[in-house]
């Protein structure tokens, strides 16, 4: 058993296995603490190629003495080698990690299977979340397949697409007048009064663990090779701090060799407090409001956002933020070339991508990969009006006339 405890991530000081997110000497975050020094590199590589179809083939770097039984299976998505996407931008190489292949969707299914695991084996029978959409959908899914009960909390504006992808789970849907941060706030303040597992709060440690899969899964889709840079969309900085954290505990292993690679943060320009931070050349100095239509990244006072300032800074990476036309046109880009469908998120990610090549950022000869977080049919009112249909009447003539394709005599 490789999990030993739960650690601060400043101080140091350690507790036992249970639901708990915050250090009681120094307020710093928890984070689950392992010791791999007996797993042998060949052996574990074996047992991680002949297990299953699921984040649970890294069992052996997740936080349970053994694998649990899932009722959804979530991992093993698509990386996608986008060649028409590197010749448009001037690059050598470019894979697309298509997290949208998850059974809700997006790749809160990571999260949420680890969380409600450890929920489950803490004893809990009521599981919760804050959500800006995509954990939402997830926690309700989940639940819902394990017979448990849930509530999600959301922004009372959230996207109609996301709200209908939750409700349907039969999960119950508070919808919160305010921003992500003051409904990430109510549950804060909930999770005291209730015995309720709050995936994102007090179970938050074991829940995050979830988002180092992605790492695992780039790195063994590549032949047990690491790229020189992945590009990440920015929320809480969680997703984009542990990717890097799952390459990291997999070079300590010996199961790849080299460096963690070039760490590039996404966010959005209407809330982009690391990105500004990143820019400014300081810490994170105060939560901004939110104003974009990437709502699945509308964080204004992300928990982790330290972290991945320091991450960024450290593996000589950045965080660059888009305008709302950049998202859009990334979406476009990234359908137009690839035939992947992404989120805002995902229109985030790939527009920041195209500003790093047209910024010269990125040697042409890198082997870069971008994360794509969510399905674009959960945003769609992103791409109302940007692209036109042609209405003709149901005649040869009508159809030549109006796309001006007559044939030549």
């Amino acid at each position: 058993m490789a999990v030993e405890a739960l650690r601060c991530k400043e101080c140091g000081a350690t507790y036992a296995l249970e639901a708990r997110y915050v250090c009681d000497n120094c307020f710093g975050p928890l984070e689950v603490a392992y010791d791999f020094s007996d797993l042998d590199p060949l052996e574990t590589r074996r047992k991680i190629q002949a297990g299953p179809r699921s984040i649970w083939r890294y069992s052996d770097f997740l936080p349970f003495d053994r694998p649990p039984r899932t009722a959804l299976d979530a991992g093993t998505t698509p990386l996608v080698r986008a060649d028409r996407l590197a010749e448009r931008l001037g690059l050598r190489e470019v894979w697309v990690k298509n997290d949208a292949a998850n059974p809700t969707h997006s790749f809160k299914d990571r999260v949420v299977t680890v969380a409600l695991a450890k929920a489950l084996e803490l004893g809990f029978d009521t599981v919760a979340c804050a959500s800006t959409g995509n954990l939402a959908n997830a926690v309700a899914a989940h639940a819902a397949a394990a017979g448990v009960d849930s509530y999600v909390f959301i922004p009372a504006d959230l996207e109609e697409q996301k709200v209908l992808a939750t409700g349907v789970y039969g999960t119950r849907v508070v919808a919160v007048e305010g921003s992500y941060d003051d409904v990430n706030r109510l549950c804060m303040e909930l999770s005291a009064e209730r015995d309720w597992a709050f995936v994102n709060v007090n179970v938050r440690p074991y829940y995050s663990e979830g988002s180092k899969t992605l790492g695992y899964e780039i790195v063994e889709q590549l032949g047990f090779e690491l790229p020189d840079r992945i590009v990440v969309p920015i929320a809480s900085g969680s997703l984009f701090t542990k990717i890097a954290r799952g390459i990291e505990e997999w070079i300590e292993v010996g199961l790849v060799h080299g460096e963690v690679p070039v760490m590039n943060g996404a966010q959005a320009a209407g809330c982009a407090p690391v990105a500004t931070a990143f820019a400014e050349g300081h810490e994170i100095c105060r939560p901004v409001r939110p104003s974009t239509i990437a709502k699945s990244l509308a964080i204004g006072n992300p928990a982790d956002g330290p972290y991945a300032l320091e991450l960024a800074r450290k593996s000589g990476g950045s965080i660059d933020a888009v305008t709302d036309d950049e998202i859009r046109a990334g979406i476009r880009l990234l359908a137009e070339t690839t035939g992947i469908f992404t989120e805002t998120a995902g229109g985030v990610t790939t527009a920041t991508l195209a500003k790093l090549a047209e910024r010269g950022d990125i040697d042409p000869g890198e082997r870069v990969v971008i994360v794509i977080t969510g399905e674009g049919l959960k945003t769609l009112d992103a791409v109302r009006a940007t692209f036109e249909t042609d209405v003709i009447e149901p005649t040869v003539a009508s159809f030549e006339r109006t796309l001006g394709l007559a044939q030549a005599a």
